[in-house]
């Protein structure tokens, strides 16, 4: 399927996010976060001094926003934005992706290399580490029946899948896919179980069956893949952020990161 572009002018776009009716994504080291409505139109909030990445909606609509840098958590209640949590004591690296459950609870991963841990901020301020020992942890997704969360492994190149107890606590571990043809990067669930994931370096977005089977593959040529979402009518929707380069560092000044849309077959489920 050939991707429509959708919006560009972006530095490094990270974390999309469907929600109301809008595309909600980072810019890093553009320090903002924008929105972006189906016809390509888009707003901005500015946000000096932080390098957004991870988004995620409590259920209030209150939007949690992750500062990599400055390991904290912040919130944007539509007028303000606040710091809500500061992770550095339990982050061991720059914070990354997030998913945010429907009692409100912030996943987010911490993305070290090796050792990389994922907290879970509480609605009440309370964070601990409910899992480590993960090789670069980085795009989450939970699936439709809130049972299991999946996380992408950048560096182990492989997907993870923990069970989700009642406590909100992360247990028996499993590899939901393994020796992938890159580092995947954001990710999105469907409806079926299949996992629709950024593959950076292969250059494309790949439909990921437990197991390891590739069922579905978008070609984005020398650009880089960096995160997806399913959404927009019926959910089908697939938002492909995609860069020039996947060390966002080299990125800075530039406005070369956008935003393609495909119809996919099997619309999305899950959070986000």
């Amino acid at each position: 399927m050939a991707p429509t572009r959708l919006a560009e002018g972006f530095c490094f776009g990270e974390g999309p996010r469907w929600f109301e009716g809008l595309l909600w994504l980072s810019d890093m080291f553009g320090e903002a976060v924008h929105t972006v409505d189906l016809s390509g139109s888009t707003t901005t909030l500015a946000l000096p001094g932080h390098t957004p990445s991870g988004l995620g909606f409590r259920p209030d609509g209150t939007l949690l926003i992750t500062s990599t840098r400055n390991r904290q958590v912040l919130r944007y209640d539509g007028e303000t934005v606040a710091v809500v949590a500061d992770l550095a004591g339990l982050a061991g690296a720059d914070l990354g992706d997030m998913v945010v459950d429907d009692s409100g609870r912030a996943y987010i991963g911490s993305q070290a290399r090796e050792n990389g841990v994922i907290v879970r901020l509480d609605p009440d301020g309370a964070a601990k580490v409910v899992a480590d020992g993960l090789d670069f942890p980085n795009g989450m997704a939970i699936t439709e029946d809130r049972s299991t969360l999946i996380v992408a492994e950048s560096t182990g190149r492989r997907l993870t899948a923990f069970a989700i107890g009642g406590d909100g606590g992360l247990h028996h571990r499993r590899t939901f896919a393994e020796g992938l043809d890159g580092p995947p990067d954001g990710i999105a669930i469907d409806a079926d179980g299949g996992v629709w994931t950024a593959m950076t370096l292969a250059h494309q977005f790949q439909r990921v069956a437990e197991g390891g089977t590739v069922t579905d593959r978008i070609d984005i040529g020398d650009r880089v893949a960096i995160a997806c979402a399913l959404g927009g009518p019926e959910r089908r929707m697939l938002f492909l952020v995609s860069a020039t380069d996947a060390y966002p560092e080299r990125l800075i000044g530039t406005k070369n990161s956008r935003v393609d849309t495909a119809i996919v077959d099997v619309p999305g489920a899950g959070l986000p």
